[in-house]
């Protein structure tokens, strides 16, 4: 064991090269693009990608037996659920009250809800009225996630759930570990290795050098569709501008905030704080906030900012809405702090590292979701996942979920990809409802099963046998027509 000094009080608790056997390059080598990349590993699947659907396909994959590998950009999992700061896991359940996501969405709340890191409505009151519940919600500033009204016109109480994303990442990672899976972090993937049609393996990016890995079955789950990017197979990146996912989110939350003495000034003189509110939009801020929802966060207020984009894939857009997006945010709390009774003396707790992506890059699959699905009353015959309908207003409260067939994940023309991500085969009208975090998690689990199931079986992709795949959904906690 290599030795410290005296100074040194906290240790590096890896092991050291003569107690490590640090994982070598096979000999093999592949070319891709001109370049010859050594091969580091071979595996069942790999998932790229750790997001909500990424870390749902490997863990899913792993525990159907396949050998996983999870490789992840950043250091952390659970992309916009955790990185973006998006942490709210809405339309759990429909507009009369039934859950239609469970799985492996559902596993991670109820993990995280016995570490105190999750809060949601009480079973009972999903799709009931409660005014006490709706106060609640409305007063947070949560109305959109939470409250809609029903066919009697009340409004009612939905299932959706905050998470705490720092305890989330650790859960995830625990999560991965338990299933068997092997996890790359700080690693870029760069493109797959192709042989024809078929999707061989992926090329990485890592301080080490590029490393290849080669997978008989590889699952995109980067969100916008990267490893489809410059594949042979016909993809829609169109959004309508103004709409939910032609926009970026930008959040950050503010810590020790008074809430009590913002409540008791507001409620003393009630132009107080909408006369605040437009000095400070005067001054080139923005007032608006949302009231945390963890019990263990007193005091920390959450800023959803949402920023017009219809390029989420250029460098050059993120760059400058990332940069403005975090002046203006900086100068809002500054605003606050100088104006508004109970900011006195907050600070900008934590800002998301990641730009929370609504939109992008979509394949046009094997099935395409069209607007015309939005009404669909049966459900496909390979239905993998039902998702509720919250958001379409009066149409919602006659069409309460929608379904979401196995074939919408499959790139035409491609073999040996699955697209786990809001990149799945669907037009950017069935998008604007239905690419959310929840949304993905549940591709993400189906994908992974699907993987695992090709993989076993030895066939294809487009082959899996819906009947085996449907049980061990059902087996994972999936809710299925």
């Amino acid at each position: 064991m290599a030795k410290y000094g005296e100074g040194v009080i906290s240790v590096y608790d890896m092991p050291h090269d003569e107690e490590f056997e640090h994982r070598t390059l096979s000999g093999r080598t592949v070319t891709v693009g001109g370049r010859i990349i050594p091969v580091a590993r071979e595996v069942d699947v790999c998932v790229v990608g750790g997001g909500p659907g990424g870390t749902a396909a490997a863990v899913s994959a792993a525990r159907a037996g396949a050998k996983t590998l999870l490789v992840e950009r950043y250091g952390h999992l659970g992309g916009m659920a955790t990185g973006g700061l998006v942490n709210i896991i809405p339309n759990l359940a429909d507009i009369e009250g039934r859950q239609w996501i469970g799985g492996f969405c559902q596993e991670l709340i109820t993990r995280l809800k016995n570490r105190g890191a999750a809060d949601y409505p009480p079973q009972e009151q999903w799709g009931r009225s409660d005014p006490v519940l709706v106060s609640k919600y409305e007063r947070a500033g949560m109305t959109h996630f939470y409250i809609r009204k029903n066919a009697e016109d009340r409004k009612i109480v939905l299932y959706t759930a905050v998470i705490d994303p720092e305890v989330a990442k650790d859960e995830l990672n625990v999560m991965v570990k338990e299933s068997g899976c092997e996890l790359l972090l700080h690693t870029l993937c760069a493109g797959p290795i192709l042989e024809g049609n078929t999707v061989r393996g992926v090329v990485l990016e890592t301080k080490s050098g590029p490393q290849a890995v080669l997978s008989k079955i590889v699952i995109d789950s980067t969100g916008d569709g990267d490893l489809v990017r410059d594949l042979d197979t016909p993809k829609d990146e169109y959004m309508r501008p103004g709409s939910r996912i032609a926009q970026f989110g930008w959040v950050y939350w503010i810590a020790n905030v008074d809430l009590d003495a913002f409540d008791e000034a507001t409620a003393k003189d009630p132009k107080l704080w909408p006369s605040l509110m437009q000095k400070i939009r005067e001054e080139g801020g923005r007032p608006f906030f949302s009231r945390g929802l963890l019990e263990h966060q007193k005091g920390v207020v959450w800023v959803h900012r949402l920023v017009g984009s219809m390029h989420q894939t250029e460098p050059e857009e993120m760059t400058y809405i990332d940069t403005t997006a975090r002046h203006t945010a900086v100068h809002s709390w500054e605003l606050l702090k100088k104006y508004v009774p109970g900011f006195e003396n907050s600070f900008i707790m934590l800002s998301a590292p990641q730009l929370g992506t609504s939109g992008g890059r979509r394949i046009i699959g094997e099935y395409y979701l069209s607007e015309m699905e939005l009404d669909r009353t049966e459900p496909y015959e390979d239905t993998i996942a039902v998702f509720a309908d919250n958001d379409r207003g009066d149409a919602s409260v006659t069409h309460t979920h929608t379904f979401i067939p196995y074939r919408s994940l499959i790139p035409a023309g491609i073999d040996g990809l699955l697209v786990a991500c809001r990149a799945f085969s669907s037009d950017y009208e069935f998008q604007e409802f239905f690419n959310l975090i929840p949304h993905c998690m549940c591709l993400g689990q189906a994908a992974g099963i699907a993987a695992a199931l090709a993989v076993r079986l030895g066939t294809d992709l487009r082959q899996v046998p819906y009947a085996e795949l449907k049980k061990e959904l059902l087996r994972g906690g999936a809710i299925l027509p």
